[in-house]
């Protein structure tokens, strides 16, 4: 049995629809990334999972365990940690820590070898109020409660969402260390450049699921030709290049533009449609996975 398993899953809030009929699995010992923009839906599949809602239709269960009927065996085995810092910020860093033990009745020193490679980075700082630690700090702080009471499955919401890039990266350092030790791990994340990092990621917006696979897979299922575009007004560059034939979307991507052409593109003619703009350059490119996100999306 996985670990997670979702059927045609939906929630409404009035008239938006938050979910909708959204299916998929997560095996155990599995580092699942949900990918998506704001709005996309993955904090709400998030509260679901947790036992925090009830979905309007569907079924889910989380280590063997239906939400609705067996959410109180749910909330033992999982770990959360959303995606607002939710700790109490009058609180120290070692009394914010002994609270979340205390509440699933364990102690720190119990848990302290699955923690410690997470804690002993903050642990200097235990005396400190946890409102006035730095955002990676507060991050370690919220992982390793999540974490004091082992549990089966860890659910994580937009956990690097505000931190520094170095931050960023020692964090998932942190999450590999995990998954090796067995926990099932589902990430959500608004971060193309983090799916990568993950076993399979599902590409999220608007309530739907765009597609479920291997981070390399799912950019290897890009098959039109990508080209990457600069010149000296890189917004008249967008603007023209729609224009020609044979360019199937245009959209800004970092320093350069990505050109997205059909079979019968050719390189020459668009030089030509495009005389009038000073400095221009095109050369191929190698799809990533927020390229599959929007070709998905305008389909």
């Amino acid at each position: 049995m996985s670990a997670i398993e979702i059927h045609n899953l939906s929630k409404s809030f009035g008239k938006v629809k938050a979910l909708d009929s959204v299916s998929l699995s997560v095996e155990r010992g599995e580092l699942f990334g949900l990918i998506g923009p704001d709005g996309a839906g993955k904090s709400t599949l998030f509260r679901l999972l947790t036992t925090l809602l009830n979905p309007d239709d569907g079924s889910v269960s989380v280590d063997g365990y239906d939400i609705v009927k067996d959410y109180l065996s749910i909330r033992s085995r999982v770990g959360y940690m959303p995606g607002r810092f939710s700790l109490y910020p009058d609180l120290s860093v070692e009394e914010n820590l002994n609270f979340f033990a205390a509440l699933f009745g364990v102690t720190v020193e119990e848990s302290y070898d699955l923690i410690a490679p997470i804690y002993s980075q903050i642990e200097p700082f235990r005396t400190r109020r946890a409102g006035k630690l730095s955002g990676g700090m507060k991050q370690k702080l919220a992982l390793s409660c999540a974490l004091i009471h082992r549990p089966s499955v860890l659910f994580l919401d937009e956990p690097t969402t505000g931190v520094d890039a170095v931050s960023r990266s020692e964090f998932w350092d942190m999450l590999a260390g995990l998954k090796e030790r067995g926990i099932t791990i589902l990430v959500s994340t608004p971060y193309m450049d983090e799916a990568s990092r993950c076993d399979r990621i599902a590409l999220c917006n608007e309530g739907h699921i765009l597609g479920i696979d291997t981070p390399q897979n799912i950019v290897e299922k890009f098959d039109s030709p990508l080209y990457a575009v600069r010149a000296d007004n890189m917004f008249t560059l967008l603007e023209s290049s729609r224009e020609v034939q044979g360019v199937v979307e245009c959209y800004p991507f970092g320093e350069v533009h990505h050109l997205v052409a059909s079979n019968d593109f050719d390189v020459k003619h668009y030089k030509e449609a495009l005389n009038h703009i000073e400095n221009l350059v095109i050369t191929p490119t190698q799809p990533t996975i927020e390229d599959m996100f929007i070709k998905l999306m305008k389909r």
